[in-house]
Order: C-alpha cells, then structure tokens, then sequence
C-alpha cells in the first residue's frame, strides 16, 4: 500500500472517521458474526447511523484505504488472517422496512427471511422465495440471490447506493443488469435501500406458502449447523445439466472432510464447521471438492459463497 509523503494510515483513518456518528472499533472480531463461525479481526469496523453518515465517512476516506461491506455475513469465509482497512456493517440505521400499497422498501440490513414476513403480513404476495435464503437484502441485491423458482432481479424495482466516493445514487432493474447469482453495481458501490415488488393477496395464502419453504429448507438443508448456505453456483445449462450438488455427490465427496471442516451429507452443496475449523480447512475443503468435480465430470465448479481477507501470517 503506498502512503503519500508526511501522512500516515493513522491520520488517514481518523480523518475518514472525524465526525462520524456511528459506531468504531479497532480490532474488530469478525468470526462469531459470521455464520460459519471463524475468521481473523477486522483492521477497523464501522457501523454507520446512517446513509448519511456512511457517505460522509466514505468520502473522506483516502483511496489507498481498502473499505468492504459485510452483511450477515451468511455466505463468506473470512480468512484467517482478517480484513485490512475498514470493514463496513450495516445495523439498526439499515434495518427500517415501509409498507406500500405494492412493494415493500427496505433497508440493506433487514434480514431476507423478515422482510419475507413483513410482505405476508402486509397481503403481499411475490417475495416468499426471501425466507428460503440466508443473509440480509444488501447481499441479495449484491448477488442477485435467488431460491425456489424467483431471484431479486424478478422483483426489484430499484436499489439506493452509496459509491465508493460517498455519492448516493439510486439504480433503476435494468441499470443494475443482473445475472445468474450476480449483478452489475459499481466497484466498492454499498447498498443502502432497495424497493421490492408485491402483488396483493391473501396474507393466510403468503404464509401458508412461506411454512412450506422453510419445511423444505429444514428438510433438505443442514439449516442448524455452522454452514454458509450453497457453496458452488449451479452450472450453465450449457455446461451441465446437473446441479452442483448433484456433480458433487457422483464424484464421491459427501461427507468429505479437512480438519473439522466437512462437506455437508445432508445437502452435499453445503459446507459445515463441526466446531473447530478454521477458514483455511473450509477454503481448503472447497477447493478439494472442484478438483475432484472436475476430475470426475469435466465441470468446473465456481464458488458462490464469497471468500475474503487475508490468510494467516500474510503480510497487509
């Protein structure tokens, strides 16, 4: 990291967060807040009040600064090693949910499962599939999460954003061109708020039809263990027609371990910590399950599970 001439990374990280009003912390331990359960120490962690608070900081915040945003933290493995520079976490600023007469806005730190909740109280059929997915609606946006037949790109109407410069901008469906488990904002671009699209019907009928979502997820996936839901994007219709789990299955990795890290025998898409694993036997873990999914298949595998930060003992 290059530092300008007579300004050290002390004085460029208090300048960022002179008059800040939310929440820093020097040091930050990030393992117990991820789902998985480990992970190194964040360099410093703020969580902003607000929007405002969160533009003001970014912008001036010196760019050689690294700066990343954590949701849930329900889909990443945090190396061991922790994360350099300012980790953002959005909280109670980012977690307000407003009722409209066809769509629900929301806050980027509102839980998918909660906001899935608030449409079936509100009559508002279309975004059940939310309870079926792990995280808060930030990262959904982010990764155009999806499950049981729709995905954010079906629903959303727009997504407010604050870049990397501390610009606050709102993106319209199609100015976000989503994809498969992705979607195009702009580098270092933070979700603040996002509008979701719902069609008006019974409230008994919506959650009747969430029940039998989370039954299946209950059924089908290890929901109580230390996992970090689907690790492996599903392939291109034109690469396989098989699911990642079911490539995984056939080149006999179920129940496959590294340490206390294991492939999942419930939902073999899924890894587990057993209790003591570390981010580098989960990492080691996945990167064991391609190679041998591409040496029994021909198919390459691609992580969806996000994996960040630095491994232990590398130098920042």
């Amino acid at each position: 990291m290059t530092v300008p001439p007579a300004t050290t990374l002390d004085d460029m990280v208090r300048h960022a967060f002179a008059g800040a009003r939310g929440r820093v912390t020097a040091q930050a331990l990030l393992g117990a807040r991820t789902w998985f359960r480990v992970g190194g120490p964040a360099e410093w962690l703020f969580q902003p009040a607000d929007a405002d608070d969160l533009a003001g900081m970014l912008q001036r915040l010196s760019p050689e600064l690294p700066v990343i945003a954590l949701g849930a933290c329900s889909n990443v493995i945090i190396r061991d090693g922790g994360l350099d520079g300012i980790v953002v976490r959005m909280a109670r600023g980012f977690a307000n949910i407003a009722v409209e007469a066809d769509g629900l806005v929301v806050g980027s730190a509102c839980l998918d499962a909660t906001v899935a909740e608030h449409a079936a109280q509100a009559g508002l059929a279309g975004l059940e599939f939310l309870a079926g997915i792990p995280g808060s609606i930030g990262g959904a946006v982010r990764m155009n999460a999806g499950a049981y037949g729709a995905d954010i790109a079906s629903v959303l109407d727009w997504a407010e954003i604050v870049t990397r410069d501390g610009n606050m901008l709102r993106l319209g469906n199609a100015d976000l061109r989503f994809g498969y488990r992705r979607s195009g904002l702009p580098e270092g671009a933070m979700v603040v708020r996002a509008r979701l699209r719902g069609t008006p019907e019974n409230p008994a009928e919506i959650a009747a039809r969430i029940a039998e979502i989370r039954t299946a997820r209950e059924q089908s996936q290890p929901v109580r263990a230390r996992t970090g839901g689907s690790t492996f994007r599903n392939p291109d219709p034109d690469v396989s027609s098989r699911k990642a789990w079911e490539l995984i299955d056939e080149a006999g990795c179920r129940g496959l371990r590294q340490g206390d890290a294991q492939v999942s025998e419930k939902h073999c898409n899924f890894l587990i910590n057993l209790g003591h694993a570390t981010a580098h036997d989960l990492e080691t873990l996945g990167d064991e399950v391609r190679q041998r999914v591409a040496q029994h298949s021909g198919v390459h595998l691609h992580w969806e599970i996000k994996r960040i930060g630095r491994t232990e003992g590398t130098p920042a």
